[in-house]
């Protein structure tokens, strides 16, 4: 572990130098392979805090996928119909773990979108997610662990610079966060907000059964909303995001 490490670059090329660094203690991420940029780290941080919360508040693996610092998709790991591999190129006899189909239904949300994304897993990441990532356009991908041969996999990406990185899952971040922004620091509370079933129980119309299926959703898309940049729109279905508007 470390208290620095050098980027890429910052927003642009031309940016430079770029680091992230922490005042106090040190970085919950090693990077295992390639050389991230300053971008590459905000999809990073804020796409594990999506998929570790969703993993917390559904007991399922999650997964999601991430572009310009807000989420092209995320879903749970529920099974994939045939259908649903037919829709999202995967081989009919490929061994498709929960991990492993909760990355594959998150980028389904919009593979456009999702075209040279980051991915984030919420579990350690295993050769059948590996597998399915080696062939999409991707930048980079953050997960609390990864299997020897998964790591392989990845390392044969974009000719051996796929950015992986490693985080600590039990991080916790400061309570204040502050930003620099045309020579003005920002500070604020870190967005401690808690959603899982709980949140649920004020049904407010005459049918107060809500189906456990419905209850993995309304969550699925409350924390995508956490996540996603400006007023925001998200739909939902079967654990899966189907569409996200931001702005």
């Amino acid at each position: 572990m470390m208290k620095e490490l050098e980027l890429k670059y910052g927003c642009n090329p031309n940016q430079k130098p770029s680091r992230i660094y922490m005042t106090k203690g040190e970085l919950p991420v090693t990077v295992l392979n390639g050389k991230p940029g300053y971008i590459n780290f905000m999809d990073a941080f804020n796409s594990w805090q999506l998929v570790k919360e969703l993993k917390a508040a559904t007991g399922l693996p999650a997964a999601a996928s991430f572009k310009h610092v807000s989420p092209a998709g995320a879903a749970v790991g529920l099974p994939l119909t045939d259908m649903d591999r037919a829709i999202y190129f995967v081989n009919p006899d490929a061994e498709i773990t929960p991990i492993a189909a909760a990355y594959i239904r998150a980028r389904g949300a919009d593979r456009l979108c999702s075209y040279g994304d980051w991915a984030a897993l919420s579990d350690v990441c295993d050769a059948a997610t590996a597998t399915y990532l080696k062939d999409e356009v991707s930048d980079g991908i953050i997960a609390p662990g990864y299997t020897d041969e998964a790591l392989a996999i990845l390392k044969t990406k974009k000719k051996g610079n796929y950015n992986v990185v490693l985080i600590d899952p039990d991080y916790v971040p400061a309570p204040q966060e502050r930003r620099e922004i045309f020579g003005v620091v920002f500070e604020q509370g870190h967005n401690f907000l808690k959603i899982d079933e709980e949140m649920l129980q004020n049904i407010v119309t005459e049918n107060k059964e809500l189906p456990e299926s419905a209850k993995i959703d309304l969550i699925v898309s409350l924390i995508t909303l956490k996540y996603t940049q400006s007023n925001s729109v998200c739909y939902v279905k079967d654990g899966q995001t189907i569409g996200v508007g931001a702005g």
